[in-house]
């Protein structure tokens, strides 16, 4: 991997976790499409869009609240899929290789968090003087993006240059671990598909599941055809409950 490559790496994961953009939450910060950016930037869009999939199966359930942070998903998917790749790792591989990565990269939110908080004060006084929206572009956005990318794209870019030399060096020297890590990165999607079902069944939804195998076994649609259907019959129930509920 080269220098240039390594930085739109670590550009992206800065992409991923700002809100300059409006839509990365929704976008680039979900391993399936960041996975299949990386690709790009490395020249093997299949394979990365094949890793980023499976990392994102294993985060299908994932749930932020109160802001917590469990796990970094854009560092899993943009770091794992980039050292994956270099490396010449399985997908099952680069899956164990995904969840550490995930859990260091929850530090950073962290970090951001406690950093930011130190503007507050700052923008404060600047509301207090009246100096209207131009003063507060310094305090609420400029400082604390310049911040976001000092602690997500040149970490996430010395990572993924001296990372995946790193990474190779390792595993071949212990090679009887990538069987093991095979096995354990395996178990991750389901995991991730078995948190949404816990989800589904709690509420009164699980019909809709069962509809959906349904729609797959006896009729010969596609996945498209099916995720248009699906589509429709939420919203159509999202309307029904809403009418439902102001009724009452």
């Amino acid at each position: 991997m080269s220098l240039f490559q390594a930085f739109l790496c670590g550009l992206l994961y800065f992409l991923a976790q700002s809100n300059v953009t409006m839509v990365s939450y929704g976008t680039i910060y979900r391993p399936l499409v960041n996975g299949f950016l990386v690709g790009c930037i490395l020249g093997d869009p299949v394979k990365g869009v094949q890793i980023g999939a499976t990392i994102n199966m294993m985060f299908i359930g994932f749930i932020s609240a109160g802001g917590s942070l469990p796990s970094d998903i854009p560092m899993a998917g943009i770091l794992g899929t980039a050292l994956a790749i270099s490396a010449g790792l399985e997908i099952d591989a680069a899956l164990a290789l995904a969840v550490p990565l995930g859990l260091l990269g929850a530090f950073t939110w962290v970090g951001r968090l406690t950093v930011d908080s130190f503007f507050n004060p700052l923008t404060e006084r600047l509301i207090e003087k009246n100096d209207g929206l131009k003063g507060l572009w310094l305090p609420t956005v400029v400082i604390p993006q310049i911040f976001l990318f000092c602690i997500t794209c040149i970490p996430v870019t010395i990572a993924a240059y001296f990372g995946s030399q790193v990474v190779g060096d390792f595993l071949g020297s212990v090679a009887f671990l990538i069987p093991i890590m095979s096995v354990i990165g395996g178990l991750m999607p389901a995991l991730g598909i078995g948190i949404t079902l816990k989800f589904i069944f709690q509420g009164e939804t699980r019909v809709f599941l069962f509809l959906g195998f349904l729609l797959a076994a006896y009729t010969e649609l596609d996945m498209i055809g099916i995720g248009l259907i699906s589509l429709i019959t939420a919203i159509i129930y999202i309307q029904l409950t809403s009418k439902i509920e102001g009724a009452e």
